[in-house]
């Protein structure tokens, strides 16, 4: 995953970075008018298998990942049927470490809903994001998510198969990507006045991610989907966003219980609607 990346993104991006002086004195001293590549242009070859449309409130025993957060610890000594395991996403043996405390709390029983909601962010654009960001950001946004699939897949499964629901659900098996409205390409315009590139990098990769993992998983009855919670004020959010905690927390528990195999490999928001790629 991150061999691939370094390669196929922040390759092109770096390559950018430092072609950009001469690529901005080509456009000053063109006397064209609009963009070609004539004028001065980047391109980047992509691929078909980039196209992410070509790609064909109740729980008995909560389990929460954490690092560091009193918060939580608070709320768990409130509520004897949370239990807390500590998770370092970026950290492959903190992953499996944390798959098998959950399968023994589990008793035997499947692991019905993943949530993968970690996630960095930093305020880098263009021109000052570097290579070790990429990584960063692409480490814990996408292949954090993409491991953690694969270390409770085995409790995923195990829960579709013992379950006598028909279809895809939340309360069957389901892997929940937390992403963002930043990761869609075709709306990237109408949120650029926060580049964040490596977020919006790794959130792009993470929704590609999450439609593949519903093409693959959704034959053991495992519903995949990815959603955008909203610009909310958090400590990554800030106090200029849009939705509190609140708005944003209470939507999202009003989409889980009703999503299924139709909303399998999409991203949706807060309100259940669905985001284009």
């Amino acid at each position: 995953m991150i061999r691939a990346y370094r390669t196929n993104a922040v390759g092109p991006l770096l390559m950018a970075q430092a072609f950009l002086p001469l690529l901005k004195k080509a456009a000053q001293n063109s006397t064209e008018k609009g963009l070609s590549c004539s004028k001065a242009a980047i391109i980047n070859i992509s691929t078909v298998m980039g196209s992410i449309q070509k790609t064909s409130e109740s729980f008995f025993k909560p389990v929460i990942s954490y690092r560091c957060s009193k918060e939580l610890r608070d709320l768990a000594s409130r509520h004897p049927n949370l239990v807390l395991v500590k998770l370092d996403v970026a950290n492959p043996s903190a992953i499996a470490d944390a798959a098998k405390i959950v399968e023994g709390k589990l008793k035997g029983a499947g692991l019905n809903l993943l949530i993968n909601n970690a996630g960095i962010y930093a305020q880098v654009s263009l021109e000052t994001v570097d290579s070790e960001e990429m990584i960063r950001a692409y480490r814990t946004n996408a292949v954090g998510p993409l491991l953690m699939a694969q270390a409770f897949l085995p409790l995923l499964k195990k829960a579709a198969q013992n379950s006598t629901e028909k279809g895809l659900s939340c309360s069957k098996a389901a892997i929940i990507n937390i992403s963002t409205v930043m990761g869609s390409i075709q709306k990237t315009s109408e949120s650029f006045f926060k580049p964040v590139i490596s977020y919006r990098c790794s959130k792009a990769a993470l929704n590609m991610l999450t439609k593949c993992q519903a093409l693959t998983y959704g034959e053991a009855g495992i519903l995949c989907v990815a959603l955008h919670p909203g610009w909310v004020k958090t400590d990554m959010g800030s106090q200029e966003a849009d939705l509190t905690v609140d708005t944003s927390v209470r939507g999202l528990l009003s989409v889980l219980p009703v999503l299924s195999e139709k909303h399998s490999g999409n991203l949706l928001n807060w309100e259940g609607k669905v985001i284009p790629w």
